[in-house]
């Protein structure tokens, strides 16, 4: 047995997880017919290829701005802000100094932002170097605090609630979707967090009729502070339905 202390790369995760321990977490889950998704992805110019966290961003951004009480944030017992615009969070595997760790970026005003536009946003985070980067600056400075100062620097840079739609967004995306994972409940930091698995043919249920269709496992945890389970669900719901309906749904606009 080999004891040693926590990869100094992994650091900034120890922060993340202590600074959500106040959550009350609830966990909702479904599953999406991507069908109209995959038409409306191969129906793309040649060289562009736009990512399923791309769609369901763009879709979750849309329904959010219809759920303000969902587009929120809690401090403490009492103080709540509901925000005017949709900023999402989504998390990249990415390797940093050797070792394979997790990052997050936030991509602001996502309700006003086309496909093609959220797309571009994504790759800039996918295609950079996160060890030279600016936009993890923050990350490489509280990777060199030791525990208490990094505690303390995480917090101040997070929970006032002016600051934290910036730092951490109003709602976040996380997914596993390159490997076989049917189920996935994360906590992300914010009011609403989905988690996606990998999209794969499975038996649907379209107009009566069982047929095979590429089905994504989505889940939605919600912190219960803010919302209750009602509001969540027709979140949940919506999503679905705009990602299920997108060629038709008129959310596409790319």
């Amino acid at each position: 047995m080999r004891i040693s202390t926590v990869a100094r790369e992994r650091r900034h995760t120890l922060a993340f997880l202590d600074g959500i321990r106040s959550f009350a977490p609830v966990f909702l889950g479904t599953s999406v017919d991507m069908g109209n998704v995959r038409e409306h992805r191969a129906g793309q110019p040649s060289g562009r290829r736009i990512s399923t966290v791309t769609y369901v961003l763009h879709v979750a951004a849309r329904v959010l701005a219809a759920h303000p009480e969902a587009n929120a944030a809690l401090r403490g017992r009492s103080r709540v802000a509901r925000y005017d615009g949709v900023h999402g969070k989504f998390t990249l595997d990415r390797t940093l100094g050797g070792r394979r760790v997790v990052l997050s970026a936030v991509l602001p005003d996502l309700e006003r932002a086309g496909l093609g536009e959220i797309q571009e946003r994504v790759d800039h985070f996918r295609d950079g170097d996160p060890a030279t980067m600016p936009e993890f600056a923050g990350v490489r400075a509280l990777q060199r605090l030791p525990g208490p100062l990094r505690t303390l620097a995480y917090r101040a840079a997070t929970r006032p609630l002016r600051r934290r739609a910036s730092t951490t967004g109003t709602f976040a995306v996380s997914s596993l979707g390159h490997r076989p994972v049917e189920a996935f409940h994360s906590v992300g930091g914010t009011t609403i967090t989905l988690g996606l698995g990998a999209t794969a043919d499975r038996p649907a249920v379209r107009d009566g009729r069982v047929v095979v269709a590429p089905v994504l496992p989505l889940s939605l945890t919600f912190d219960h502070r803010v919302i209750d389970g009602a509001e969540a669900a027709d979140v949940l719901a919506e999503i679905k339905e705009g990602l299920e309906s997108f060629k038709g749904s008129g959310v596409q606009g790319a």
